[in-house]
């Protein structure tokens, strides 16, 4: 069992390494010059060469890469000269000092993941603070209308298997999963938000808080969630009333359903005792690995609705290159994803006795 359950956190780091790699060099090959995203207009060259020294922009790529690496492991290697007051200084984080010698010393610190190159030094932890809020509050909300609706909409194409609803329920759900989700944001925002916004009340765009035009701070706008978290949990709806009704059929069939049935019992005790109970380990699979990806897979729709998350706060960081917004943030995401994997794992193979930890 710790054999397995090491080699699944080695296997976790590989694919973090992996991304974290992807990401860096492919926005450091790509055409763009993030100093002079930095300067704007405004740059002139003794600006660049100053930026460039200042962030390590006029370093070769594999030597940017090696020095992203030693600040973004908890086990660091640093200068001892306390003159340096370079971009990889020590001096950026609080460290706390192991082995030391007369020209380096290896310390221990939380992973940095440096500064945004465009909000004036904020650091990208403290950007990805303030936003995963409102990323995780949209997914969350989506989740959980997709598992009431989904389960409940299973359920009923079940009992009125091959009839003209279940035939309904399978054509919707297959929609559903057919249409991409800034296609459906659009259509949700222009219809609800726009074209009968007088009836619904709700907004085009808008986040979870808005500023008061009186100077009174901010205001909870929970109307804003609806949108944004219906259109995200559409995909999972139409994958769990799929999912629930094969799943539930099948188990509708095992012989110990037809004894329950003979020894007299209702249907409602032997699908609610029996059948739904084992119907509900493959979606509850289905469900958690969804909610890693909902957490991903929310910037169109963050970007869409105007919602202040980590989506929307990528899409900009992709439009002026602040490439440890962008790593940070893929970084943090990827790392949700693969801890949302293993606890499935685990509740997986407590739901079932007879599935191991792989």
């Amino acid at each position: 069992m710790l054999r397995k359950l090491l080699s699944k956190f080695f296997y976790a780091f590989l694919t973090l390494l992996g991304v974290v790699s992807l990401v860096f060099f492919l926005f450091n090959v790509l055409p763009g010059d993030p100093a002079q995203m930095m300067l704007g207009q405004n740059e002139s060259s003794e600006q660049l060469a100053l930026v460039n020294k200042k962030y390590g922009f006029d370093l070769p790529v594999s030597r940017q890469y090696l020095l992203y690496l030693n600040d973004l492991s908890p086990l660091s290697i640093h200068s001892t000269d306390e003159g340096d007051l370079s971009y990889f200084s020590r001096d950026k984080y609080s460290a706390f000092p192991l082995i030391q010698n007369n020209h380096y010393v290896l310390t221990f610190k939380w992973p940095y993941l440096r500064t945004s190159y465009q909000k004036r030094g904020k650091k990208v932890s403290t950007v990805i603070t303030e936003t995963f809020s409102n990323t995780f509050i949209l997914a969350v909300s989506s989740i959980f209308i997709a598992i009431i609706l989904g389960v409940v909409l299973g359920i009923v194409a079940t009992l009125l298997h091959n009839t003209w609803i279940d035939r309904w329920l399978q054509f919707v759900s297959t929609l559903g999963m057919s249409v991409p989700s800034f296609f459906s944001a659009i259509i949700f925002s222009w219809f609800f938000g726009f074209l009968y916004h007088g009836y619904t009340g709700l907004e085009m765009s808008g986040s979870l808080y808005e500023i008061d035009d009186f100077g009174e701070g901010r205001e909870l706008q929970l109307k804003n969630l609806v949108l944004p978290a219906i259109v995200l949990g559409i995909r999972p709806i139409a994958v769990i009333i799929q999912l629930m009704r094969s799943s539930l059929l099948e188990v509708l069939s095992q012989d110990y359903i037809k004894t329950a049935y003979s020894k007299g019992l209702s249907t409602y005790h032997v699908i609610y005792k029996h059948g739904i109970k084992n119907a509900l380990n493959p979606v509850v699979t289905v469900i958690s690995g969804w909610f890693a990806s909902l957490l991903a897979g929310a910037v169109f729709v963050e970007y869409i609705f105007g919602w202040k998350g980590m989506g929307k706060e990528i899409v900009t960081a992709l439009n002026t290159l602040d490439i440890p917004v962008i790593i940070g943030i893929v970084l943090t995401l990827s790392s949700l994803f693969i801890l949302i994997n293993l606890l499935v794992d685990f509740i997986y193979a407590k739901l079932d006795p007879q599935v191991k930890l792989q």
